[in-house]
């Protein structure tokens, strides 16, 4: 990992989103998205702004293909936090960009689709 030069201004930071789902069809369950987005910005609390200003610019409404209106609300701004790894210029294969730590594999495996193989 190089070290970060100390003249650059900006940072890359990675926000971690959580969008809901909503309609006005009789029985409509939600669905909820969760994405991380890479921002840049020169300090944490400017990181923060972005993800705000980000997350309310992605929510959309739109009819379906049955002609029920589908909307997508920004839920929650889980976490906003600099990048484990800012040297995308390496040569490996693999950057670190975040992590979360958890004790409850239960509750993880509970919502995660891909361990528990709930059907969306």
């Amino acid at each position: 990992m190089k070290p970060k030069s100390a003249d650059k201004t900006e940072s890359f930071y990675i926000a971690v989103i959580l969008y809901e789902s909503s309609s006005n069809a009789p029985d409509y369950q939600p669905l909820y998205q969760e994405c991380f987005v890479l921002l840049k910005a020169s300090s944490l609390e400017k990181a923060q702004e972005k993800a705000i200003s980000y997350a309310k610019k992605e929510q959309v409404s739109y009819k379906n293909e049955d002609g029920e209106t589908i909307t997508w609300s920004l839920k929650q701004v889980i976490d906003v936090n600099s990048v484990l790894d800012d040297d995308f210029d390496s040569t490996s294969d693999g950057v670190d960009l975040y992590a979360r730590h958890f004790r409850n594999y239960e509750a993880y495996h509970s919502f995660e689709p891909f361990l528990s193989e709930e059907e969306l």
